[in-house]
């Protein structure tokens, strides 16, 4: 590959960039980048293997030697010489849930699996009936429950083909590369580290043995085409199928698997504030027991992913909508927006500009009106601030705005400057526009293609005001160029909700018009539509 790849450059480069890895894969006679990528991660991944094996050798060696004799671990299964190996006069062709006990054992010791065992087990293990008996099942939970310990118990099944034998589903999603920056494993890999960490969740769900299994299977849908949620809900039924759960169970983990993104996409997406989001995540999970899972695969699932994914922001999020969740389907009515806190009320009695800065918080009180979020959001753009969330509430005429905010790099800017260039754009008398065009004129464009913007308008999710979702690659003051957008449409921005993912962006605002409400005219919707991705390009 690192051959072909100089070929392609006709320089001596040693990175593999996007755009070179379809003429990589061409020149070796790969079907594409995919074929390509997948290869990549297995060769990774057998050499990294090899390593292990070897260092885990040397450190065995060099620390002397083990103690003698085999203690017991599990039926079949003994330590000997600080590896799990199989007791003497087993035989595995025999005894088809013995690979799984092995590696149980082997994961709840926090010992290695022995390579002379796995081989002898991946070539003479009996085929697993299907449905699998319980004790297999139960094995197979009790690898996953021992959390960190499971994953290089996994990966030495996994390297020696024997996860694929017991669950063939798995050949789609073993190697594959996850095509997004954010993710910082292939899909395989990912869905073992969720698993492992699904392992310290346990005790807040009523069915830890589902919430083990749906970490392990809740992207298993990325083997196939198209949404990896509804596909993977397929699957997964097929799965929990063969390995033998009740039909009851099987729904709870097909509803898990299909809905593993609610709560962090509604958490980041939606004005949880507003009754119709609260509503609609109840009406969806149905059960505590299924809200439950979802929230502690959420963390999983955001840890597993990486940094960029998971954050206390995001946490603090899906907890407050899992909290009023939970209090709408114990029968409560939904929570009511909440009033002004102590602090804003006394801000907002100044009537004027006010503003408080206090660490990654930022609150904003000025009169009331058109295009006033999206003006005091530019100059945290030309501070470089990146807005995860920006909120709005009223007290008369007065609006107050609260913004969580984080440095795009290095340490905060200097609150006194923030707050005094908010003054001045709240009165009229900073033209945030020159400083906001400085900025990107200074910004290096991507080297690759980015795909273009996209702006929707999503119904239902709203009562009382129009949500409107834009994707695009991120670029300093984008919130502000939408928000001037809207301005221009003659819209009001009552909430925001805003990530960013890698490089993308993904907003979204919830709107009315000048008389408050939300849009209901075809012809305003289409303009409005046509107006942000006119302020994107």
């Amino acid at each position: 590959m690192r051959h072909a790849l100089h070929v392609v450059t006709a320089r001596g480069t040693d990175r593999l960039v996007l755009q070179e890895q379809d003429a990589v894969a061409g020149l070796l006679g790969l079907l594409d980048a995919e074929a390509l990528m997948r290869r990549l991660a297995e060769a990774g991944r057998t050499i990294s293997h090899a390593f292990d094996a070897t260092w885990r050798t040397v450190d065995r060696l060099v620390s002397g030697p083990a103690p003698r004799g085999r203690r017991p671990l599990a039926d079949g299964v003994v330590e000997h010489g600080g590896e799990v190996v199989l007791a003497r006069g087993v035989d595995p062709r025999k005894d088809p849930v013995l690979v799984l006990r092995a590696a149980a054992a082997a994961a709840d010791s926090g010992l290695p699996l022995a390579p002379a065992t796995v081989s002898v087990l991946a070539a003479q293990s009996a085929p697993m009936p299907v449905p699998w008996p319980e004790e297999a099942r139960d094995a197979l939970v009790s690898i996953l429950g021992a959390g960190r310990a499971a994953v290089p118990v996994w990966e030495e099944l996994d390297q020696a083909g024997i996860i694929v034998k017991l669950l063939p589903d798995w050949e789609r999603v073993r190697h594959r590369p996850q095509r997004n920056p954010i993710h910082r494993f292939t899909v395989d890999r990912h869905l073992i580290e969720a698993a492992a960490n699904a392992a310290s969740h346990t005790r807040e769900v009523s069915r830890p043995d589902l919430l083990l299994i749906a970490a392990l299977l809740h992207d298993v849908g990325k083997g196939w085409p198209g949404d990896h949620s509804a596909t993977g809900e397929v699957v997964v039924r097929d799965i929990a199928t063969r390995i033998g759960l009740p039909s009851a169970d099987v729904e709870t983990l097909a509803t898990v698997v299909r809905h593993h993104l609610l709560l962090p996409e509604t958490a980041t997406r939606r004005d949880l504030d507003d009754p119709v989001t609260i509503e609609k995540v109840a009406g969806t999970v149905g059960s505590r027991e299924v809200l439950d899972l979802l929230a502690a695969l959420a963390v999983a699932d955001g840890i597993a992913t990486g940094p960029a994914a998971w954050n206390s922001w995001k946490a603090g999020l899906v907890a407050d909508l899992v909290r009023r969740v939970r209090s709408v389907l114990a029968g409560s009515p939904p929570p009511k927006p909440p009033t002004l806190s102590p602090e804003q009320a006394g801000l907002a009695r100044h009537g004027g500009g006010a503003v408080r800065v206090h660490g990654g918080a930022v609150t904003v009180v000025a009169p009331d009106r058109v295009g006033l979020l999206w003006s005091a959001a530019g100059v945290l753009s030309a501070h470089r601030l990146v807005v995860r969330s920006a909120s709005s509430a009223s007290a008369g005429s007065t609006a107050v705005i609260e913004f969580s905010v984080i440095p795009e790099y290095g340490s905060p800017p200097d609150p006194a400057t923030l707050e005094a260039d908010l003054r001045l754009v709240l009165a009229g008398r900073l033209d945030i526009e020159q400083r906001l065009a400085r900025r990107a004129r200074a910004v290096r464009p991507p080297r690759v293609p980015v795909a273009p913007p996209r702006v929707t308008l999503v119904d239902d999710a709203s009562a009382t005001a129009t949500v409107v979702e834009v994707r695009a690659h991120d670029r300093p003051g984008l919130l502000w160029r939408i928000g001037r957008a809207f301005g221009e449409c003659g819209l009001d921005v009552r909430a925001a909700r805003v990530e960013t993912l890698g490089a993308e962006a993904v907003d979204v605002f919830y709107v009315v018009d000048r008389a408050g409400r939300p849009l209901s005219d075809d012809a305003q919707r289409a303009q409005v539509r046509d107006q942000v991705l006119a302020a994107l390009r």
